[in-house]
């Protein structure tokens, strides 16, 4: 298949005949595809096909494009964004990319980094549904082309499949991911009956005890930040909050730095007649957050992103963050959401509020030879962290010495 490449910041990839299936099928998938590092440059087809798309909330323009601008530009990210086209110039899918230098290894892989739970593209279902692996694995070959000068594709956390409909890109999968991600479905309007169909009577009866000891230190209440000054007292909570938290487990705190802060007010703001796709949470006592949460929101469904509770009371003896949460998955069920995840990885209150998972898989996709040797790597390390995290025994184990590790970097930084 010949193609031309053009040299620009928005370089072209034209194939010279639709985009075939390998499997002898002959099924039509794109006409073309382009690359830019401008964000803003594709708004407006972003926008416009994620109305219908396949994606997750961590894909959406309106949670993307203020990372990129926040965290991105901090960290001096090499964003490309990849848009396949339909033949009339319509576009079918969006592969939102940072390109990683390590080890002098050159790498592709989806934006957000730990910070998004679930990594994906943003695909128009119906393309999504016609694509099998071969396919797949031509999309991103026209890509690394596109792109220039790759070694690999590692995409990590990504979902098996989304709103009903497989993932194309899970095809390439290499294993599962370390962890899974909690979730539970919500009918609309019946908070009650959707938490009894997940809870036990013992958890119903934990949190019922919990409730009734939070209630003596005084009236709550659930505020949604929406205003800049309620933003940033929101905030304000979380970072102390967590910071509290990982200084407590001895370990760096991911929240630290400030392009965090911008990325947390920046997405939480409505932007002209759209609503944010991150929302901000606080459980207030006399005026004073105990608990916040951040979530992200798309069609019909509450991601949550991060938690926090304050250590430095009795009230956190009453699980603040767990009674924020079962107030939020009512407030969720009267406002007509579907499903409420609770994200990636392996805690007891998730395990005790949901009652299914979304199954999670690794691709290590190498181009050239020190690729194939990095994803071999790669693998192998996601390999490790999912047996250990299948083990109990080894799990504390490795949290120990992680705990080690990082007090013997402050004892050496401050030596």
């Amino acid at each position: 298949m010949s193609a031309l490449v053009e040299s620009s910041s928005a370089a072209t990839h034209r194939t010279a005949a639709p985009a075939r299936s390998e499997d002898g099928r002959g099924v039509e998938a794109w006409h073309s595809l382009s690359v830019t590092a401008d964000i803003a440059a594709v708004e407006a087809e972003w926008r416009g096909l994620e109305a219908h798309a396949l994606l997750t909330p961590y894909q959406a323009y309106g949670w993307v494009r203020p990372f990129v601008e926040t965290v991105g530009a901090a960290e001096r990210h090499d964003v490309r964004l990849v848009v396949f086209r339909a033949e009339d110039g319509a576009p079918l899918a969006i592969l939102p990319l940072v390109i990683t230098r390590r080890h002098g290894i050159r790498f592709a892989e989806f934006i957000g980094g730990k910070h998004a739970n679930y990594h994906m593209g943003v695909f128009a279902p119906d393309l999504a549904a016609r694509l099998d692996g071969a396919a797949a694995r031509l999309m991103l070959s026209q890509a690394a082309a596109a792109i220039g000068g790759l070694d690999a594709f590692i995409f990590v956390n990504q979902p098996t499949e989304w709103q009903g409909i497989a993932n194309p890109l899970a095809a390439l999968a290499a294993g599962p991911s370390p962890s899974g991600a909690y979730k539970l479905a919500l009918v609309p309007g019946d908070a009650e009956g959707s938490l009894r169909r997940s809870m036990s009577s013992h958890a119903h009866k934990k949190l019922k005890n919990k409730r009734n000891r939070f209630a003596t230190f005084g009236p709550s209440e659930v505020v949604r930040a929406r205003e800049p000054a309620q933003i940033a007292r929101v905030i304000d909570a979380f970072l102390r909050q967590k910071a509290a938290r990982f200084a407590m487990m001895g370990v760096p705190d991911p929240f630290a730095s400030a392009a965090i802060r911008r990325f947390l007010e920046q997405g939480a703001q409505a932007d002209a007649d759209r609503q944010p796709v991150l929302e901000l949470y606080s459980l207030d006592v006399a005026s004073q957050s105990v608990a916040t949460y951040v979530g992200a929101v798309q069609a019909g469904r509450f991601s949550g992103m991060a938690t926090s509770f304050a250590m430095d009371s009795d009230i956190a003896k009453t699980s603040p963050g767990e009674i924020l949460l079962i107030e939020l998955i009512k407030l969720k069920c009267r406002e007509g959401i579907t499903v409420f995840d609770l994200g990636v990885g392996e805690a007891r209150y998730k395990t005790t509020i949901c009652n299914e998972r979304d199954d999670l898989v690794d691709s290590f996709l190498p181009l050239t030879a020190k690729g194939h040797a990095f994803a071999l790597f790669s693998r192998a390390k996601r390999e490790a962290k999912r047996r250990i995290k299948a083990s109990p025994v080894a799990l504390k184990l490795a949290h120990r010495v992680s705990g080690w590790l990082n007090r013997g970097r402050e004892r050496g930084g401050e030596d």
